[in-house]
């Protein structure tokens, strides 16, 4: 078994993994790298391309960027190191473990160098692809299939059947599955994003009987999410964010005070649950921003938005219409938009910046269901925003929130249940995946022999 890391092995951002085996070569995610962003949305994106991009460098279509662009900006995981090593023309099959744009986000542009490859994920990874794909204008030859998570698939390669695993695990997004691929070699796990929530308030918790069993099975190599295995403190469950979201709306005064809640726009499972409680406020809801609509619509497509009669705003001059009659009735709706990072150009951004036609008052109320990206130019953005909404008497409360991967605890949970016989770290930087290789030690794992640090286009055999 040949593995090379190709993405995401030296950032946040730009995953991809390619196994081989024999003359069988899969692919396992392809996202694109927004620097420092843990869970992106379209915004960044907007943000990234606009600043970076040269200033009037042509665009081949609205919001669409060419694979060179994004290559010269290294926007996108480097896969031609496996035209390098001949890899390229083997590639049997594309798996996606979830809608994230740092694991899919890269495979519009990438597609069509492997025409004859499928490309498998769950019904809402695959949901949100094909918008992405209508958004960009962008076609491909690639068969695209949904497959339900705790299902079962066999991939044909060239001389072998390839049995696949989708494994049901929880993140902050719906339908991510950790992936095992069983070969003549042993199999592969591939475990991004790893955090696990027995409790969920959407969906059910991680399926540990399908882990425990291709523990007893005999897992050779798993590549596992070690982004936070620095941090010992176990993240709360999505319940916990309810009640916090719950908690600090009931602190929430003046019946004709604007209220606003903004969080990250891929996350479903707290938008259900923002929405459960804004309707006990009696307001309106209206959604504001076109990443907001974009992952609501494909919720809805595949039966996991339970509501009728939301009003979804992605358009200008129906978000200027609205924020028109919001300035006269401040009371009467409830808005959850984007720019919980002071994403330039985001809604809240916007408002803030005196460019849309609402200004907020003394009085108003923001909830930011999210925390602060721990990046110089998100920190600094957002002390900007929080500091000019206090002066003008906005009462704001921030970090309702907890995060969606994680800790080393869930590392060695994982560990224990699939008892791998070699891992590799990855989805960070070199010093967020080291302390996987200390924790991993715990086991009896040594480093450079059955524990592996690798880098961005390196090949592994095993």
């Amino acid at each position: 078994m040949e593995i090379c890391t190709v993405g995401g092995f030296e950032q946040v951002g730009k995953n991809m993994t390619a196994v081989k085996v024999g003359e069988d070569v899969f692919l396992f995610d392809a996202g694109l790298d927004i620097p420092g962003i843990v869970e992106l949305q379209e915004e960044a994106l907007l943000k990234y391309t606009e600043t970076r991009f040269k200033k009037g460098e042509k665009k081949h279509h609205q919001g669409q960027y060419s694979e060179k662009q994004l290559r010269d900006f290294e926007a996108i995981p480097d896969d031609r190191i496996l035209d390098k090593i001949g890899w390229r023309n083997k590639v049997r099959a594309i798996f996606i473990s979830h809608a994230h744009l740092d694991h899919l986000g890269g495979l519009p542009y990438i597609a069509n160098r492997y025409p004859k490859a499928t490309i498998y994920g769950t019904p809402f990874t695959m949901e949100f692809f094909k918008t992405v794909l209508e958004d960009e204008r962008i076609k491909i030859r690639n068969p695209v299939k949904k497959i339900k998570s705790n299902s079962t698939i066999f991939v044909k390669g060239k001389s072998n059947k390839y049995q696949v695993d989708f494994i049901h695990t929880t993140h902050s997004i719906p339908h991510c599955v950790f992936l095992a691929l069983h070969t003549p070699e042993g199999i592969f796990f591939y475990a991004l994003d790893l955090k696990f929530d027995n409790y969920p308030t959407l969906g059910n918790a991680p399926n540990y009987n399908k882990m425990r069993e291709l523990g007893r099975k005999g897992v050779k190599v798993a590549v596992i999410d070690a982004l936070y295995s620095g941090t010992e403190t176990k993240p709360g469950g999505e319940i916990i964010a309810k009640n916090l979201l719950e908690d600090a709306m009931s602190k929430i005064k003046g019946k004709n005070s604007a209220f606003f809640v903004t969080t990250f726009s891929s996350h479903i499972e707290r938008l259900i649950n923002i929405v459960k409680l804004a309707k006990k406020t009696g307001r309106e809801i209206v959604f504001i921003g076109r990443s907001l609509a974009k992952y609501v619509e494909s919720a809805s497509k595949v039966n996991l938005w339970p509501f009728k009669g939301i009003r979804l705003i992605k358009y200008s001059k129906q978000r200027e219409s609205f924020l028109r009659t919001l300035e006269k009735n401040r009371g009467k709706y409830f808005v959850v938009c984007t720019g919980h990072q002071a994403e330039e150009n985001s809604v809240m951004d916007r408002i803030v910046r005196g460019t849309l036609p609402f200004q907020f008052k003394s009085g108003d109320n923001i909830i930011f269901s999210s925390s602060v990206i721990p990046v110089p130019v998100n920190i600094l953005a957002r002390e900007k925003l929080d500091k000019k909404l206090r002066k003008i008497g906005v009462k704001i409360q921030t970090d309702v929130h907890v995060h969606g991967h994680g800790s080393r605890e869930d590392m060695r949970e994982l560990l224990e249940m699939t008892k791998p016989k070699h891992i590799i770290p990855a989805h960070g930087t070199l010093q967020q995946e080291t302390p996987m290789i200390e924790l991993a030690s715990e086991f009896g794992y040594k480093f450079r022999e059955t524990s592996h640090l690798s880098s961005n286009g390196k090949v592994l055999k095993f």
